[in-house]
C-alpha cells in the first residue's frame, strides 16, 4: 500500500471548488432513465451520452475532480475510438470505478438490504487499476421507517464498506465509502440525523479495526435531510446546521474530504444545501459527488438526439459549475436561470 499516492489521490478528489460526478448508473438505471424520454438504452446510446458528458468544454477541467464509472463504461471507447478513461484524465480529472454489485434483501430483516460483491473483489481491483481507475466507490443503502434500521443491518454493511475499503488500499486505490440514509419515507430532520450519526458512528469503528488509512479514504454520506413525505421540508440553513452537527460527532478529522450524494434532491436543492453546508464549514473538505442532480438537466435536453449535444453541454457545464460554487460556499440562486414553462 502506497499511502503517500493515496493520501495525494484522496486529496485530489476533494480539490476546492471541484466536486465528483457520479456516472456509475448500471445498465437497468441508465435505461429507466433513458426510458423517460423515449431514448433506446444500448452500449451505444449510453457511450454516446457519457461521452457528452466527458467532452462537455470546461465542465470537468473547472469543476470536476473525479468521474465514477460503471464496468461498461470503463472499457469504452469514444466515438473517434479515444478511450473515455482518456477523455476524463485529459480534462484533468481522475476515473474511478464502482465496485459493489448492488444491494440485495437482508434474510431475515424485512426491509433491510445489504451490498454484495466481496467475492472476487482483489481480483476485479487489480483489473480495474489496469484500466486506468484511481479510486473507486461502494455504496451500502440504509432505510428508516419506525423499526429500521436495526443494529444488525448497520454493521453488517459497515463491515462490508471496511473490508472494501481495505482491499481498495491494499491495490493503491482511494476508497469512496458510501453509506447513504435513504430520504424514502416521512420521517423528520431529526429522526434522520439520529440515524445518520449512528450509522457513521459504527462505519468509523469497522474502518479501524480493519486499519483504513483514513487520510487515503473519501467518506459520501446523506445530508441530513426529512423524508421525500415528511410535512415539513427544512430549509438550506436548517439542513446545514443538522448536517455539520451530525458529521463533528462522528467523523474523525483524518478524512480528507466529505463529498456528498443527492439522494433524490433537486438539482437546485442539492446545490443550495451544500452551499449552506459550505458557509458554516468544518475541518474537512465539503463538496459533492453528484449523478442525477449534475445530469437530469443535460439529460432532457439531449434526449437521445445528438442535434441537441451542443445545448445538453451547456446544462451539464452550468450545473457542474453552479455546484463548484457551492463547495466553496460562493452560490446563489440570482446565479440560476428562471424557471422555464413546461
Amino acid at each position: 500500500m502506497n499511502k503517500d499516492q493515496l493520501i495525494r489521490t484522496a486529496r485530489a478528489l476533494v480539490a476546492r471548488g471541484k466536486g465528483i460526478l457520479a456516472a456509475d448508473e448500471s445498465a437497468s438505471t441508465i435505461a429507466k432513465r433513458f426510458s423517460a424520454f423515449q431514448i433506446d438504452s444500448s452500449p451505444q446510446t449510453r457511450r454516446d451520452y457519457r461521452e457528452l458528458l466527458f467532452r462537455s468544454k470546461g465542465a470537468i477541467e473547472q469543476s470536476i475532480s473525479g468521474v465514477i464509472l460503471f464496468d461498461e463504461t470503463i472499457r469504452q471507447q469514444a466515438s473517434d475510438g479515444v478511450e473515455l478513461v482518456k477523455l476524463i484524465e485529459a480534462a484533468g480529472a481522475l476515473p474511478g470505478i464502482k465496485v459493489d454489485i448492488g444491494a440485495k434483501l437482508l434474510a431475515h430483516y424485512p426491509g433491510e438490504t445489504i451490498t454484495e460483491g466481496l467475492d472476487g473483489l482483489r481480483e476485479r481491483l487489480s483489473d480495474y487499476r489496469d484500466l486506468g481507475a484511481r479510486f473507486t466507490k461502494w455504496r451500502a443503502v440504509i432505510g428508516i421507517d419506525a423499526h429500521i434500521p436495526t443494529p444488525y443491518a448497520v454493521d453488517a454493511n459497515a463491515s462490508a464498506l471496511a473490508r472494501y475499503s481495505a482491499l481498495c488500499q491494499e491495490a493503491d486505490l482511494v476508497p469512496i465509502v458510501e453509506p447513504e440514509v435513504l430520504m424514502d419515507g416521512d420521517h423528520d430532520l431529526d429522526r434522520c440525523a439520529g440515524v445518520t450519526e449512528f450509522v457513521l458512528k459504527r462505519v468509523f469503528m469497522a474502518l479501524s479495526e480493519a486499519q483504513v488509512l483514513l487520510e487515503g479514504m473519501i467518506l459520501k454520506p446523506n445530508m441530513v435531510v426529512p423524508g421525500k413525505r415528511c410535512p415539513r421540508q427544512a430549509a438550506p440553513k436548517e439542513v446545514a446546521r443538522a448536517t455539520i452537527r451530525v458529521l463533528n460527532r462522528s467523523v474523525p478529522v483524518a478524512v480528507p474530504g466529505i463529498a456528498f450524494l443527492s439522494g433524490g434532491q433537486s438539482d437546485v436543492d442539492a446545490t443550495a444545501n451544500l452551499n449552506a453546508i459550505n458557509r458554516i464549514g468544518g475541518p474537512w473538505a465539503l463538496t459533492f459527488s453528484y449523478g442525477r442532480a449534475l445530469q437530469a438537466a443535460a439529460l432532457k435536453v439531449w434526449a437521445g438526439h445528438g442535434e441537441n449535444a451542443p445545448a445538453a453541454s451547456a446544462a451539464f457545464t452550468h450545473r457542474a459549475f453552479m455546484n463548484g460554487l457551492a463547495a466553496q460556499g460562493r452560490w446563489s440562486k440570482d446565479l440560476e436561470p428562471p424557471p422555464q414553462d413546461s
